[in-house]
């Protein structure tokens, strides 16, 4: 679904990303880890479009990708969420996640004023999407309390719902149990393998919980000093020496961070 080749990214004298390359395959899961400064968050920036790379380029579902900006890849199916959520706080769960959908006719004032109908019948299409989102996340009890109240991990589902109210073909989850307490974590955890195996949804994740990690993630893609350093099954990777000796001087543990 994607490829990155030979992705390369420096600012000033600092490579933070170098000579980069995999693949994350249709309908996977796949993990992206690496000890802290690896370049994770920096690939992640380059795939969604918001840095651009000093050399390599992305491709998209064949599609050569590089030079679309953020929103141009959105509307291709690229979609990425943040390590601090990016919702909407003064307005409500609800109300997040009807902004989602791209070009809704009642956004055009000549629609709203002279088309109502079809406004209206647009936005009820929406409306029963929204409320098959928040009941497949479980979320249906905050469905109307304002965003900025939520707490850090009912955040991230929100996020996640709103990539369920686009057509995406692969999402970056970028360290979505970060301050998340275990309940909410399981119930992220539930929902991203569920979208995965029964709606085929594509994911790539950066996460420190090793555990999530192994839970969701095959394959797993290791990252140390701006480029990768192996790839494979969790076990494969646990098990590389190259990988002990990023971790900790030589120790990688199930709550070591990535």
């Amino acid at each position: 679904m994607i490829r990155i080749e030979n992705v390369s990214k420096s600012f000033g004298g600092i490579q933070a990303v170098h000579a980069c390359s995999f693949d994350i395959e249709k309908g996977s899961v796949t993990g992206l880890i690496g000890p802290n400064g690896a370049g994770k968050t920096t690939l992640f920036s380059i795939v969604a479009g918001f840095v651009a790379p000093t050399e390599g380029r992305i491709v998209l579902d064949g599609e050569d990708i590089t030079q679309l900006a953020p929103h141009e890849r959105f509307h291709k199916g690229l979609v990425r969420t943040f390590q601090i959520p990016q919702e909407f706080s003064r307005m409500t769960v609800r109300e997040n996640l009807m902004l989602v959908p791209a070009g809704q006719s009642g956004e055009s004032l000549f629609s709203a004023w002279f088309r109502r109908g079809r406004v209206s019948a647009e936005d009820k299409r929406i409306a029963e999407k929204v409320d098959e989102v928040l009941d497949f996340l479980e979320i249906t009890h905050v469905a109307d309390e304002v965003a900025g109240n939520l707490s850090g991990g009912q955040k991230k589902l929100v996020e996640l719902g709103r990539t369920m109210m686009t057509d995406a073909k692969v999402v970056l989850l970028d360290e979505p149990g970060a301050g998340v307490n275990r309940t909410l974590l399981k119930k992220i955890t539930d929902a991203v393998q569920r979208l995965n195996t029964e709606r085929g949804y594509t994911f790539c994740i950066i996460e420190h919980d090793m555990d999530l990690i192994a839970k969701l993630c095959d394959p797993v893609v290791v990252m140390a000093q701006g480029t990768v350093l192996t790839q494979g099954t969790m076990d494969q990777v646990k098990a590389d020496q190259q990988v002990r000796e990023a971790y900790l001087g030589g120790g990688m543990s199930g709550g070591v961070e990535a």
